[in-house]
């Protein structure tokens, strides 16, 4: 679900905000999938959702402190408060509008609770119902995410797609 359809390719695996920026140019090809192999062993990267048996969306979700957000300079840090980021919404084409978004944010929200996260944020596009783009849909929108309870804390500098990002925030304790 993650990993691209060539398994040679340089790209995806959910490994650009994961890693260092240095880390990530040098993964190439199958390193990119034994990088993702070796990040399972210490903890699962994220969540899956399910249709009958079948793997249809993953959400990447981890403490911010642990991705490339904690040294971003377009998408600030708001405050000291230890969060997890949500950041790759991915959902299988057949499968798209079907809801399996909610899910997967739901699902990333609890297992980053169940994680001891005092709080989640997602760095979705503030598209304001206009159409993103399906290879940039991965960041979410702010309505899904507002659809979830979460509430926008601050603008970013970040541009994807021709739309701003936002963060928003769900606090969780």
């Amino acid at each position: 679900m993650v990993g691209p359809k060539r398994p040679d390719a340089n790209v995806c695996w959910c490994l650009s905000h994961r890693v260092s920026s240095k880390e990530n140019r040098s993964l190439v090809g199958p390193a990119r999938g034994e990088k993702v192999r070796r990040l399972m062993e210490q903890a699962p990267p994220g969540v899956l959702a399910y249709d009958s048996g079948e793997v249809v969306g993953w959400a990447a979700v981890a403490p911010r402190s642990d991705t490339a957000f904690a040294r971003s300079r377009t998408i600030p840090r708001v405050d000291d408060v230890d969060v997890w980021s949500v950041w790759c919404l991915r959902v299988r084409p057949g499968h798209r509008k079907s809801g399996i978004s909610h899910h997967l944010l739901r699902g990333a929200v609890e297992f980053a609770q169940a994680g001891g996260a005092p709080a989640v944020e997602g760095y979705p596009v503030d598209n304001q119902g206009e159409r993103v783009d399906t290879t940039m849909a991965y960041v979410g929108t702010r309505a899904l995410f507002e659809r979830a309870g979460f509430a926008r804390v601050s603008d970013t500098d970040s541009v994807l797609d021709g739309f701003p990002r936002v963060i928003m925030r769900l606090t969780l304790t």
